[in-house]
């Protein structure tokens, strides 16, 4: 939940003037309908155009007339308000703030959304924290991870005064971002959506690249104090639930190869899906003389001036590493087995202006509609666009109407970067609908591609030899330095974590190694008391991971509240209720386009079951998990050992 600026009747007048020229306009004008209550900033003229892909909209469309009429009403209502004037709009609710909402994004959102959004715009007031409980000292949780998961967890455990301590393998929090080095690692989400709803900031850049990524997760710890509560370099190794005694055993190593083990009543895994890197296993892969390792293990003080290259995959990490080395080194050869589908955004590599750190430290309601405004571009408006129409007649090439404008659309901007080189146009452009693998921002790519220096092969490596590559055809390019961009263990959840629950039985066996399932993704009958971050089918066809992770990690920690205030050692969810709502998320990803035959991607398993994407849209999965429903488990009370021995 959002807080909004308190008036301050000193403001600054000049500063205020400054930022309103750098302002969204189609957030400002929900500012400015707030302050004033006039209806006319909700109608014709002053409705913003629907914005192109992922840009922001900052003008709304509006002519330079219209935009400043726009301004100059905004500074009177601010500064009105600045001297005491209430807000005439201060908690719209209901149809007008749908009304509002639909203004803002130039379509229609549907009425279901109002309650989230609301409670997540600081617009009502949320349930209030219980009295903080007296740490129970025989009931202590278990956190594996101290990515932003994990450190969320912590935050939510604390605040609910449950004794906790949190386990992470590296030497630093942030998971991912700690890990991910390579040269121009960064967030492909706005930098304001990739941030905790109840600690924001202000960023420097709109799209946050990995050491701001990391100053956020070290001022996350200062903030709620959770370096205490952390044990850095100690690895997990493998969990067993002990029946009798209704607890967890968790064993790890230190770095130094020492033995651990922890007791826990309830372990929370946040390990996230993309611990874990992928790589081929090539022939001569030992002989090559030169560093070769995957992106998200890049050598520490690694060079690659004046160095030959060789990129393997064309995916994410690959679209961000090739535009910040490529004039460092002497060549880049790139593989690619398919093309990815690249969205523009044209503010990517921008600064966030200090004006627009003022508007949103000074203006109330600012913050609040320039975040919702990129989180609907982000997140749920693209969930429509994926759903498969079985009428329609193309599906070769897209699976709807829109699908078809989206792939026109994309195809076009591919051919207007690349106007100068058709041959390359033909070895970009996908031959799969949008949307169907994982969408890449266009961060320099398409005009590091045109780098005479740089070489596209349409190939999969088949062979390293000591001085370079070979490809499928036969052909052997130089290269002094070989990244592996070939993605993660992503579908098979907490791999390689060995995890044995009640009887003796097997998580991995059980999940028949890639097949994960689980009970909203967060909890899997038969392994009581252990609970998901990121777990499987969570994880969003869009937007930011936090939307989703907030939502799971509130849901795990009313659980492990309830475990507390009822005495309850074990909890885990009815069987009929896991398969039942398994069986959903398989028949809606049956009629979304991850089904489509045309591709391949890390959202399906061997199998071809899609086991890492969430099928909801967000507003669905929050309202599953607003409220956690002991109803749904089976639960036993707090027993001590000797009952437990005379049963």
């Amino acid at each position: 939940m959002l807080a909004f600026p308190t008036p301050d009747p000193k403001l600054d007048t000049g500063a205020l003037h400054a930022a309103l020229a750098t302002a969204n306009l189609p957030a400002l004008l929900m500012v400015l309908y707030q302050l004033t209550g006039d209806a006319r900033w909700l109608d014709h003229p002053y409705r913003p155009t629907r914005r192109f892909g992922m840009d922001p909209n900052d003008s709304g469309g509006f002519s330079e007339e219209i935009q400043q009429e726009i301004r100059q009403a905004a500074s009177d209502a601010i500064l009105a308000w600045a001297k005491g004037e209430p807000a005439q709009v201060a908690r719209p609710s209901g149809q007008r703030l749908i009304a509002m909402m639909g203004q803002i994004v130039s379509e229609t959102v549907p009425p279901e959304y109002e309650v989230m959004l609301a409670e997540q715009m600081g617009f009502v007031d949320t349930e209030p924290q219980p009295h903080r409980r007296t740490q129970k000292p025989d009931f202590f949780v278990v956190v594996i991870g101290a990515g932003l998961g994990g450190l969320m967890t912590a935050i939510k455990l604390k605040q609910a005064g449950i004794a906790f301590t949190v386990l992470e393998k590296s030497t630093h929090a942030g998971g991912v971002w700690w890990d991910n080095t390579y040269p121009g690692a960064g967030v492909d989400t706005p930098s304001y959506l990739y941030t905790f709803s109840f600690f924001p900031r202000n960023w420097p850049t709109y799209f946050a690249k990995r050491d701001g990524l990391i100053g956020y997760v070290d001022e996350v710890v200062r903030e709620f104090d959770l370096a205490p509560s952390i044990q850095f370099g100690v690895e997990v190794k493998s969990l067993k639930y002990e029946q009798a005694r209704q607890k967890w055993t968790i064993v790890a190593h230190r770095s130094t190869g020492e033995a651990l083990e922890f007791e826990a009543n309830a372990v929370v895994t946040a390990v996230g899906i993309f611990s874990q890197p992928k790589t081929p296993d090539l022939p001569g892969r030992d002989d090559f003389d030169g560093p070769i390792f995957h992106s998200a293990r890049w050598p520490h003080g690694l060079d690659v001036t004046g160095k030959h290259v060789t990129l393997v995959g064309t995916g994410a990490s690959a679209m961000q590493i090739l535009p910040a080395i490529v004039d460092q080194a002497a060549s880049v050869t790139v593989f690619q087995r398919s093309p990815a589908w690249v969205i523009p955004v044209s503010n990517y590599f921008d600064p966030v202006p200090e004006s627009v750190h003022w508007l949103i430290d000074h203006v109330p309601y600012y913050h609040a509609w320039y975040r919702f405004s990129l989180a609907w571009t982000f997140n749920d408006k693209l969930h429509a666009t994926v759903q498969i129409d079985p009428e329609w007649p193309h599906p070769q090439r897209s699976i709807s109407a829109t699908n078809d404008r989206h792939r026109i659309a994309f195809t076009g901007y591919i051919k207007e970067q690349l106007a100068e080189r058709p041959d390359l146009q033909q070895k970009c452009i996908p031959d799969y609908p949008p949307w169907g693998k994982r969408m890449l921002i266009d961060n320099g790519w398409y005009a590091a591609l045109k780098r005479p220096h740089v070489e596209l092969i349409t190939e999969g490596v088949t062979a390293i030899t000591r001085h370079g590559v070979v490809a499928a055809s036969g052909i052997e390019r130089k290269s002094d330095v070989i990244v592996f961009s070939t993605g993660f263990e992503s579908n098979r959840h907490l791999f390689p974590l060995k995890i044995e629950g009640r009887d003796g039985r097997d998580l991995r066996e059980v999940w028949e190694d890639d097949n994960a399932r689980a009970y909203l993704g967060i909890t899997t009958p038969g392994f009581p008391n252990l609970f998901f971050v990121y777990g499987p089918n969570t994880s969003g066809s869009g937007g930011t991971f936090l939307a989703w992770s907030e939502s799971q990690v509130g849901y795990i920690v009313q659980m492990v509240e309830a475990m507390v205030d009822q005495g309850l050692g074990a909890v885990e969810p009815r069987q009929d209720l896991h398969d039942a709502y398994n069986i959903r998320v398989d028949e809606a990803h049956s009629r979304m386009i991850w089904s489509h035959p045309g591709f391949t991607t890390y959202y399906k398993n061997s199998r071809g079951r899609v086991v890492v994407l969430v099928p909801w849209r967000v507003v669905d999965y929050w309202q599953m998990l607003r409220k956690a429903r002991l109803e749904d488990f089976v639960t036993e009370p707090q027993s001590t050992q000797r009952e437990k021995e005379s049963i």
